[in-house]
């Protein structure tokens, strides 16, 4: 869909889908695996790398310290993941099992779908623009999951040997937003 021009339509698409999901009832799962978990990697990569880890470290314990929305996540929502069922409708696959706010959710969508996508201009704040209205998010508190979540994924591609750049990438350009918006 986004290299179809359908941008905007896949975004509400995840949302819807991700609105699904997010609607379970509670109590939730014991077994879910607390967000704050998946965030010790960021914090290691900040005292180890520095650099935009650094940076995006505090930001991240911010919002961990003061969750809002507490839900059962996916922990893994993008275009790959949301998949054309046909009559069944769109159904998210491979859910990573998190507990943790709601508009963490919804970071991961502006890594994907690919280098070019995520980081041509303007594409980030357009897309804060219609995922926050789609999925009743303040567009503030989204813009800091996507500099934290960008920098944790890069973290984890650079344990792995892998090239972060698009994660690097998408953290700079979040993280240049979120100083503009004051928060």
């Amino acid at each position: 869909m986004v290299h179809g021009g359908q941008d905007d339509e896949a975004s509400r698409t995840i949302c819807h889908v991700a609105a699904r999901l997010h609607a379970r009832p509670t109590p939730l799962p014991p077994d879910l695996t607390p967000l704050t978990r998946w965030f010790d990697a960021l914090a290691c990569a900040a005292e180890v790398r520095g650099g935009i880890f650094a940076r995006a470290a505090p930001i991240a314990a911010r919002l961990l310290a003061e969750p809002q929305n507490i839900t059962a996540l996916h922990g893994d929502i993008h275009h790959g993941n949301i998949l054309d069922a046909g009559p069944r409708g769109w159904l998210a696959v491979d859910p990573k099992g998190l507990v943790g706010e709601r508009g963490f959710d919804f970071a991961n969508v502006f890594c994907n779908p690919d280098f070019g996508v995520a980081t041509s201009p303007g594409r980030l704040a357009r897309q804060v623009e219609v995922i926050a209205e789609a999925a009743c998010l303040d567009r503030h508190r989204l813009l800091a999951w996507i500099t934290s979540w960008a920098a944790l994924s890069a973290s984890w591609h650079v344990e792995d040997g892998e090239k972060p750049d698009t994660a690097l990438a998408v953290a700079e350009i979040a993280l240049n937003e979120l100083h503009c918006s004051g928060f």
